[in-house]
């Protein structure tokens, strides 16, 4: 939870900053994420599946009640992809654009690797300001 009022209250910022946010966190593995214009979250690029395809590795939902942010991200880590074929994520339907996870793209990180990356990466783009992580 961020207290948005303290920080900068712009929704459209504070997005932005949670991608931001992921791809540090994911170029510490080596995985090159990046954000797009008109889709939330973060992707790969998949070149391996042919010419313009992309691949969703990291979801970002957000509430805010009173600017202070609720909910947050999703880096997908070592899910069953199988699950993600019976729903359209995201809203993509677009056959160009799935779901991968750092396992699916060759980096069998564990939870606490990544949770090492985040708080490393969180400071880098929110400040070095006490926080607790669970």
């Amino acid at each position: 939870m961020l207290d948005l009022k303290r920080r900068r209250p712009d929704v459209r910022a504070y997005v932005a900053a949670l991608e931001e946010w992921i791809i540090r966190t994911l170029a510490r593995f080596n995985v090159r994420g990046e954000r797009r214009e008109d889709r939330v979250g973060v992707w790969v690029r998949r070149p391996d599946k042919g010419a313009g395809f992309e691949d969703k590795i990291a979801a970002i939902g957000v509430r805010l009640k009173r600017w202070v942010s609720l909910h947050g991200i999703a880096i997908n880590v070592e899910p069953d992809l199988t699950h993600f074929s019976a729903i359209v994520p995201c809203g993509v339907a677009d056959p160009r654009f799935a779901v991968t996870s750092l396992v699916d793209l060759g980096h069998p990180i564990s939870m606490a690797e990544v949770d090492i990356a985040l708080r490393s990466a969180f400071e880098e783009v929110f400040g070095s300001e006490t926080f607790r992580f669970r």
